[in-house]
Protein backbone atom coordinates (compact mmCIF):
# COMPACT_ATOMS: atom_id res chain seq x y z
CA UNK A 1 0.00 0.00 0.00
CA UNK A 2 1.62 3.38 -1.25
CA UNK A 3 -0.76 6.39 -0.08
CA UNK A 4 -1.13 8.94 -2.59
CA UNK A 5 0.51 11.79 -0.96
CA UNK A 6 3.85 9.55 -0.41
CA UNK A 7 6.72 10.57 -2.69
CA UNK A 8 9.18 7.00 -4.12
CA UNK A 9 11.57 8.79 -6.14
CA UNK A 10 12.95 6.93 -9.15
CA UNK A 11 15.61 4.32 -8.43
CA UNK A 12 13.73 3.44 -5.13
CA UNK A 13 12.85 -0.57 -4.88
CA UNK A 14 10.16 -1.67 -2.38
CA UNK A 15 9.61 -5.44 -1.51
CA UNK A 16 6.16 -7.11 -1.28
CA UNK A 17 3.44 -6.27 1.22
CA UNK A 18 4.82 -2.81 2.05
CA UNK A 19 3.13 0.41 3.44
CA UNK A 20 3.88 3.83 3.42
CA UNK A 21 1.87 6.00 4.37
CA UNK A 22 0.86 9.59 4.13
CA UNK A 23 3.70 12.23 3.46
CA UNK A 24 6.46 9.81 3.68
CA UNK A 25 9.62 9.70 1.33
CA UNK A 26 11.53 7.02 0.47
CA UNK A 27 14.64 8.17 -1.92
CA UNK A 28 16.23 7.03 -4.90
CA UNK A 29 18.67 4.30 -3.96
CA UNK A 30 16.53 3.17 -1.08
CA UNK A 31 16.09 -0.62 -0.98
CA UNK A 32 13.28 -1.60 1.24
CA UNK A 33 12.65 -5.34 2.19
CA UNK A 34 9.43 -6.95 2.16
CA UNK A 35 6.77 -5.74 4.76
CA UNK A 36 8.74 -2.72 5.49
CA UNK A 37 6.32 0.37 6.93
CA UNK A 38 7.05 3.60 6.55
CA UNK A 39 5.23 5.88 8.72
CA UNK A 40 4.27 9.68 8.04
CA UNK A 41 6.66 12.37 7.40
CA UNK A 42 9.48 9.67 7.52
CA UNK A 43 13.01 10.19 5.00
CA UNK A 44 14.16 7.34 4.01
CA UNK A 45 17.72 7.72 2.13
CA UNK A 46 18.25 11.66 2.42
CA UNK A 47 21.38 12.60 1.75
CA UNK A 48 24.14 12.56 4.48
CA UNK A 49 24.39 15.54 6.78
CA UNK A 50 28.45 15.12 6.03
CA UNK A 51 30.05 18.63 5.25
CA UNK A 52 32.25 16.69 3.04
CA UNK A 53 29.86 14.44 1.23
CA UNK A 54 28.73 14.56 -2.34
CA UNK A 55 25.43 14.03 -3.38
CA UNK A 56 26.33 13.24 -7.24
CA UNK A 57 27.69 9.77 -5.44
CA UNK A 58 25.46 6.73 -6.01
CA UNK A 59 24.80 5.17 -2.67
CA UNK A 60 21.84 4.05 -0.31
CA UNK A 61 20.08 2.86 2.38
CA UNK A 62 19.12 -1.24 3.22
CA UNK A 63 16.02 -1.77 5.31
CA UNK A 64 15.16 -5.28 6.00
CA UNK A 65 11.67 -7.14 6.07
CA UNK A 66 9.48 -6.60 8.54
CA UNK A 67 10.95 -3.38 10.15
CA UNK A 68 8.78 -0.70 11.59
CA UNK A 69 10.16 2.95 10.65
CA UNK A 70 7.46 5.43 12.68
CA UNK A 71 6.90 9.18 12.63
CA UNK A 72 9.43 11.50 11.63
CA UNK A 73 12.14 9.47 11.40
CA UNK A 74 15.35 10.04 9.27
CA UNK A 75 17.80 7.47 7.47
CA UNK A 76 20.61 9.39 5.54
CA UNK A 77 22.21 7.08 2.92
CA UNK A 78 25.93 6.47 3.11
CA UNK A 79 28.94 8.51 1.89
CA UNK A 80 31.05 5.99 -0.17
CA UNK A 81 30.12 5.20 -3.69
CA UNK A 82 28.21 1.87 -4.00
CA UNK A 83 27.63 1.27 -0.45
CA UNK A 84 24.99 1.50 1.78
CA UNK A 85 23.31 2.55 5.25
CA UNK A 86 21.83 -0.64 6.90
CA UNK A 87 18.97 -1.24 9.02
CA UNK A 88 18.48 -5.13 9.61
CA UNK A 89 15.15 -7.04 9.65
CA UNK A 90 12.22 -6.99 12.46
CA UNK A 91 13.85 -3.38 13.58
CA UNK A 92 11.52 -0.67 15.31
CA UNK A 93 12.68 2.54 14.70
CA UNK A 94 10.05 5.10 16.90
CA UNK A 95 9.14 8.39 16.07
CA UNK A 96 11.73 10.91 15.89
CA UNK A 97 14.64 8.95 15.93
CA UNK A 98 17.83 9.52 13.37
CA UNK A 99 20.36 7.04 11.72
CA UNK A 100 22.70 8.72 10.05
CA UNK A 101 25.43 7.85 7.09
CA UNK A 102 26.69 4.49 6.68
CA UNK A 103 25.35 3.25 10.15
CA UNK A 104 24.69 -0.62 10.71
CA UNK A 105 21.79 -1.26 12.54
CA UNK A 106 21.48 -4.96 13.39
CA UNK A 107 18.34 -7.52 13.12
CA UNK A 108 15.70 -7.02 16.10
CA UNK A 109 16.50 -4.09 17.40
CA UNK A 110 14.48 -1.09 19.14
CA UNK A 111 15.33 2.44 18.20
CA UNK A 112 13.05 4.41 20.76
CA UNK A 113 11.89 7.93 20.30
CA UNK A 114 14.80 10.65 19.21
CA UNK A 115 17.82 8.62 19.81
CA UNK A 116 20.37 9.92 17.62
CA UNK A 117 22.69 7.60 15.64
CA UNK A 118 25.65 9.78 14.46
CA UNK A 119 27.73 8.41 10.94
CA UNK A 120 29.21 4.83 11.41
CA UNK A 121 27.54 3.52 14.58
CA UNK A 122 27.07 -0.51 14.35
CA UNK A 123 24.36 -1.37 16.92
CA UNK A 124 24.29 -5.38 17.36
CA UNK A 125 21.01 -7.60 17.18
CA UNK A 126 18.55 -7.20 19.54
CA UNK A 127 20.02 -4.18 20.94
CA UNK A 128 17.07 -2.16 22.91
CA UNK A 129 17.97 2.07 22.66
CA UNK A 130 16.30 4.17 25.23
CA UNK A 131 14.32 7.10 23.78
CA UNK A 132 16.48 10.40 23.97
CA UNK A 133 19.88 8.86 23.78
CA UNK A 134 22.75 9.96 21.95
CA UNK A 135 25.70 7.70 20.22
CA UNK A 136 29.08 9.45 18.80
CA UNK A 137 30.14 8.58 15.78
CA UNK A 138 32.32 5.33 14.76
CA UNK A 139 30.44 3.77 18.35
CA UNK A 140 29.61 0.09 18.63
CA UNK A 141 26.83 -1.13 20.40
CA UNK A 142 27.42 -4.89 20.83
CA UNK A 143 24.51 -7.42 20.45
CA UNK A 144 21.80 -7.43 23.17
CA UNK A 145 22.68 -4.46 24.78
CA UNK A 146 20.13 -2.21 26.34
CA UNK A 147 20.82 1.76 26.87
CA UNK A 148 18.55 3.56 29.40
CA UNK A 149 17.12 6.48 28.31
CA UNK A 150 18.95 10.02 27.17
CA UNK A 151 22.29 8.17 27.69
CA UNK A 152 25.16 10.25 26.01
CA UNK A 153 27.14 7.31 24.62
CA UNK A 154 30.92 7.80 23.55
CA UNK A 155 32.36 4.56 24.30
CA UNK A 156 31.92 1.31 22.50
CA UNK A 157 29.37 -0.98 24.95
CA UNK A 158 29.99 -4.83 25.04
CA UNK A 159 27.38 -6.83 24.05
CA UNK A 160 24.62 -8.15 26.52
CA UNK A 161 25.27 -5.33 28.61
CA UNK A 162 22.85 -2.94 30.66
CA UNK A 163 24.14 0.56 30.12
CA UNK A 164 23.03 4.31 31.70
CA UNK A 165 23.87 7.66 32.28
CA UNK A 166 27.51 8.94 29.81
CA UNK A 167 28.83 5.42 28.90
CA UNK A 168 28.06 3.68 32.51
CA UNK A 169 27.79 -0.12 32.29
CA UNK A 170 25.68 -0.85 35.49
CA UNK A 171 25.87 -5.19 34.76
CA UNK A 172 24.42 -7.88 32.46
CA UNK A 173 21.26 -7.69 30.33
CA UNK A 174 20.11 -10.80 32.41
CA UNK A 175 16.39 -10.42 31.70
CA UNK A 176 16.87 -10.10 27.80
CA UNK A 177 19.14 -12.92 27.59
CA UNK A 178 16.62 -14.92 29.26
CA UNK A 179 14.12 -13.78 27.38
CA UNK A 180 15.83 -14.95 24.08
CA UNK A 181 16.20 -18.22 25.27
CA UNK A 182 19.76 -18.07 25.60
CA UNK A 183 21.35 -21.14 28.01
CA UNK A 184 21.42 -21.06 31.69
CA UNK A 185 25.20 -22.54 30.93
CA UNK A 186 26.00 -19.22 28.79
CA UNK A 187 24.63 -16.85 31.19
CA UNK A 188 26.72 -18.02 33.95
CA UNK A 189 29.80 -17.94 31.46
CA UNK A 190 28.72 -14.84 30.86
CA UNK A 191 29.02 -13.53 34.22
CA UNK A 192 32.14 -15.00 34.75
CA UNK A 193 33.84 -13.23 31.49
CA UNK A 194 32.35 -10.01 32.75
CA UNK A 195 33.69 -10.23 36.22
CA UNK A 196 37.30 -11.27 34.50
CA UNK A 197 37.47 -8.32 32.29
CA UNK A 198 35.94 -5.80 34.60
CA UNK A 199 37.48 -6.29 37.85
CA UNK A 200 41.01 -7.41 36.67
CA UNK A 201 43.59 -4.50 36.65
CA UNK A 202 45.29 -3.88 33.60
CA UNK A 203 44.92 -3.24 29.55
CA UNK A 204 40.80 -4.29 28.81
CA UNK A 205 41.68 -6.00 25.50
CA UNK A 206 44.81 -7.34 26.95
CA UNK A 207 42.96 -8.94 29.80
CA UNK A 208 39.99 -10.06 27.52
CA UNK A 209 42.38 -11.52 25.13
CA UNK A 210 43.82 -13.26 27.58
CA UNK A 211 40.84 -14.54 29.11
CA UNK A 212 39.38 -15.97 25.50
CA UNK A 213 43.03 -17.27 25.10
CA UNK A 214 42.02 -20.04 28.16
CA UNK A 215 39.75 -22.69 27.77
CA UNK A 216 37.54 -21.60 30.47
CA UNK A 217 35.06 -20.10 28.42
CA UNK A 218 33.41 -22.54 25.62
CA UNK A 219 29.52 -20.89 25.18
CA UNK A 220 29.26 -18.83 21.52
CA UNK A 221 28.20 -15.83 23.99
CA UNK A 222 30.85 -15.63 25.92
CA UNK A 223 33.25 -15.85 23.29
CA UNK A 224 31.63 -13.21 21.65
CA UNK A 225 31.78 -11.08 24.72
CA UNK A 226 35.25 -11.30 25.17
CA UNK A 227 36.12 -10.89 21.44
CA UNK A 228 34.52 -7.39 21.28
CA UNK A 229 37.53 -6.14 23.12
CA UNK A 230 39.69 -7.39 20.46
CA UNK A 231 39.65 -3.98 18.63
CA UNK A 232 38.18 -0.70 19.35
CA UNK A 233 38.29 3.33 17.61
CA UNK A 234 36.48 4.97 20.41
CA UNK A 235 37.77 3.13 22.96
CA UNK A 236 35.87 0.70 25.96
CA UNK A 237 32.84 1.82 27.96
CA UNK A 238 33.52 0.54 31.75
CA UNK A 239 31.90 -1.06 34.62
CA UNK A 240 30.48 1.42 37.39
CA UNK A 241 28.10 -1.14 39.41
CA UNK A 242 29.52 -1.91 42.60
CA UNK A 243 28.80 -5.63 42.76
CA UNK A 244 30.44 -5.84 39.31
CA UNK A 245 27.91 -8.54 37.34
CA UNK A 246 25.52 -9.33 40.01
CA UNK A 247 23.34 -6.55 39.00
CA UNK A 248 21.27 -8.60 36.93
CA UNK A 249 17.41 -9.03 38.13
CA UNK A 250 18.35 -11.94 39.97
Amino acid sequence: MIHPTAIIEPGAELGSGCEIHPYAIVKKGAVLGDRVVVHPFAVVGGDSQDLKFDPVIPSGVRVGAGTCIRESVTINRSTSANTFTEVGENCLLMAGSHVAHDCVVGRNVVVANAVLLAGHVHVGDHAILGGGGAYHQFVRVGEGVMVGGVARITLDLAPFTLVAERNGVFGLNIIGLRRRGVAREAIQELKDAYRAVYLTPGNIVEVAAAALAGNAYTTPEARRFLQFFANSKRGFARARSADLGENDGE
